[in-house]
């Protein structure tokens, strides 16, 4: 079967090492850069001030600006170019399949920390949620926490 470029592929980001993997995988999938989506949702409440931990003195400016201006950041710290950026406020994973559903996107690609047990009970799991609702293919890449599962030498 040949390879057939994707016209959208939406790449949700976290600022981790997962995903600049997920941004490269995409760009494998796609004809141009500009065909790649990269989104950061930030999840608003009281109990969090995004501004001031990733801008501290800068109050003026709103999470959206602030956000938009990290994600910049990151992509260009990282190498890479061409993309569309979107920062989006809410929860992640229906901000994820929304934004993806307006874009009318070939598929999904993201990554999973691989939680396990109290972590994924706290933490909760995008990735599922964006399975769940998305409406689009999802390629999940699997990164391992490997704070509790370790290989072990059983012999």
């Amino acid at each position: 079967m040949p390879w057939i470029p994707k016209a959208c592929v939406v790449v949700p980001v976290d600022f981790s090492v997962h995903s600049l993997a997920a941004i490269a995988t995409a760009l494998e999938l796609v004809a141009k850069p500009s065909d790649v989506h990269v989104i950061h949702v930030l999840m608003g409440g009281s109990d969090r001030d995004l501004l001031r931990e990733w801008a501290p003195g800068t109050e003026a400016e709103t999470w959206d600006s602030a956000g938009r201006q990290r994600l910049a950041e990151f992509l260009k710290s990282h190498d890479i170019a061409g993309v569309v950026q979107e920062v989006r406020l809410g929860d992640p994973g229906f901000a994820i399949t929304d934004y993806a559903r307006q874009q009318q996107a070939a598929m999904i690609v993201i990554p999973s920390h691989g939680f396990h047990g109290i972590r994924r009970l706290l933490l909760g799991s995008v990735a599922d949620r964006v399975i769940r609702y998305a409406p689009c293919p999802v390629l999940v890449l699997r990164c391992h926490d490997h704070a509790t599962h370790e290989p072990t030498d059983a012999g």
